[in-house]
C-alpha cells in the first residue's frame, strides 16, 4: 500500500493549519476581558476609542461619547457586539468581530455588520 506524495502534502498542510489555529485560540483568551485602545485613521485624522470589556459587556468611549454593548463569544476568537441602547437603525445592527492574530499586548481583528460581507481590519492594544 503506497502513499502518494500529494496525500502526504495534504496531511502536512492540514496539520500545519490546525496547529496554527490551536495556537491562536490559546493566545486570544487574554484578550477576552480588560481595558483596550483602538486607534484608527478617519479622513486623515487619528482617532482613538477606549473600551473596557467584561465577559458579557463592553463599554466604550469615542469622541467623548460613552456607549455600551453586550458581548457574546462564539468561540475563543470570535464574538458578536450588540449595542444596548441604539439611537438609530445602523446602531441596531450587531457587529461580528474576529481576532486574526495576536502579538504581545495587541491583536489584529476583522469586523463587519452581521450578515454583510464588507469587512474592515483593525488593531487593538490591551492597556492593563
Amino acid at each position: 500500500m503506497a502513499i502518494s506524495i500529494s496525500k502526504i502534502k495534504y496531511v502536512l498542510i492540514s496539520f500545519a493549519l490546525f496547529s496554527c489555529q490551536k495556537q491562536l485560540e490559546c493566545t486570544t483568551k487574554e484578550f477576552k476581558t480588560g481595558f483596550f485602545l483602538f486607534t484608527q485613521e478617519t479622513n486623515g485624522k487619528k482617532e482613538i476609542t477606549s473600551f473596557e470589556r467584561t465577559d458579557k459587556f463592553q463599554v466604550e468611549t469615542y469622541k467623548g461619547r460613552t456607549d455600551s454593548a453586550s458581548v457574546r463569544w462564539v468561540n475563543d476568537y470570535e464574538f458578536i457586539l450588540q449595542k444596548l441602547h441604539p439611537r438609530n437603525m445602523v446602531e441596531r445592527k450587531a457587529i461580528s468581530m474576529r481576532i486574526l492574530s495576536t502579538k504581545d499586548k495587541t491583536y489584529t481583528f476583522e469586523y463587519c455588520f452581521v450578515g454583510e460581507s464588507k469587512k474592515q481590519i483593525g488593531i487593538v492594544t490591551k492597556t492593563n
